[in-house]
């Protein structure tokens, strides 16, 4: 089963922190070998703005991330 990833996008994301979160996540995916788990997604916007940058992953919401945050994240849900 694949699992998905959607990134916010939108200006407000992408200004906050989501153009580096996303180069965060392409290498997690690439280094762990995961491209055949994981569809990576982006999103226009989530209308989530005031508690971005934001993401989701297999419906769960995650707000205001940060590089760190992120890595956990993957860290987290990947890593077996």
């Amino acid at each position: 089963m694949a699992h998905i990833i959607k990134i916010c996008m939108g200006s407000s994301c992408f200004a906050r922190g989501n153009a580096k979160n996303l180069q965060i996540i392409q290498n997690f995916i690439e280094q762990n070998n995961l491209d055949a788990e994981i569809e990576l997604t982006g999103l226009r916007c989530c209308d989530n703005c005031s508690i971005g940058p934001n993401i989701s992953i297999d419906g769960e919401e995650f707000h205001n991330l940060d590089q760190g945050s992120v890595l956990d994240i993957l860290e987290n849900k990947f890593n077996k």
